[in-house]
């Protein structure tokens, strides 16, 4: 089955503009010996430790501890191609614990919501947990049939953008919920959309 190129996304712009550095880290990172799914399962706990204080109404520190998080989500990806890892066993642990980043946070929106009978909010940061599940979901499945699916405007690096927006600047917090329960949706059907297209077509 012949492919397009996929498209350039602003996660691999930004990857491409933070490589060297990126890279750099990783190698020293290695040397001390540390391994990249340590650093993966310290940075869920960062996201964890987040979700509690976003939970207790603390916005802005919750999205502080996202902002620690973030560094630690691109080393460990350092570190594996430093170590010259071959095994996918990482890349499978790196997604499975996104998601449950992903759930951390967006759990903890409702949550905290939930508690100042915030209903329109609640259901927002509920429609932007289910966006942000099935674009990944479509993504994996796609992946496992050999279609890259990068398409949409809500990939993981704007979702983060869109969440500490929300959670570091007030005013936006209604503003960004909608922008995150509309686009992660919308994304979503775009990139199921794209695979019924281009998936086994003869």
């Amino acid at each position: 089955m012949s492919q397009s190129s996929p498209p350039v996304t602003l996660t691999d712009r930004i990857r491409a503009l933070t490589g060297g550095m990126v890279s750099a880290a990783g190698n020293a990172v290695h040397r001390m010996g540390v391994h990249p799914d340590t650093i993966t399962i310290i940075g869920l706990i960062v996201v964890g430790i987040g979700a509690l204080f976003i939970a207790a109404g603390q916005l802005q520190i919750g999205g502080l501890l996202l902002v620690i998080s973030l560094p630690l989500d691109a080393l460990d990806g350092a570190v594996a191609r430093a170590m010259k890892r071959t095994d996918r066993r990482g890349a499978v642990l790196d997604s499975t614990l996104d998601r449950y980043a992903d759930g951390f946070i967006f759990g903890a929106l409702i949550y905290f919501f939930a508690t100042q009978d915030q209903y329109g909010n609640l259901l927002l940061s509920l429609a932007s947990l289910m966006g942000s599940f099935v674009v990944s979901y479509v993504r994996a499945r796609a992946g496992e049939a050999d279609l890259s699916v990068k398409i949409g405007l809500f990939s993981r690096f704007e979702r983060v953008v869109a969440l500490l927006l929300l959670l570091l600047i007030p005013p936006l917090l209604v503003p960004m919920l909608w922008v995150l329960a509309v686009g992660t949706n919308l994304t979503s059907i775009q990139r199921l959309f794209y695979v019924y297209r281009h998936l086994d077509k003869s």
